[in-house]
């Protein structure tokens, strides 16, 4: 995944820098469960991206209206997924950075 998907090494550099982010601030326990979550969930929702495009890719070669679909929802799931790990991180980031400043 790492090699041969660029969308999934940015997701993982962001979850690292997440990471970090969360050692600084000094999370709880609880808020720390919801960014490890958060983090699996897109990182997931990647892998399952990828293996849909691969086996889409396999059963219909050739260029097919239906096969884009398909493509395009696992995709949307991604995004959906991402969306979602970013407000989780603006839920518990925020607040916590407003302190130090």
């Amino acid at each position: 995944m790492l090699q041969k998907q660029h969308n999934f090494y940015i997701h993982l550099v962001l979850a690292v820098v997440a990471l970090i982010l969360g050692y600084l601030l000094d999370l709880s326990r609880a808020e720390w469960l919801w960014i490890v979550l958060a983090i699996g969930i897109v990182l997931i929702a990647e892998i399952f991206n990828t293996a849909i495009e691969k086996l889409t890719d396999m059963v219909q070669p050739e260029k097919d209206i239906r096969a884009g679909h398909v493509k395009d929802l696992a995709a949307a799931a991604v995004l959906l997924s991402a969306i979602t790990a970013l407000a989780i991180g603006l839920i518990i980031f925020i607040p916590r950075i407003v302190e130090v400043f």
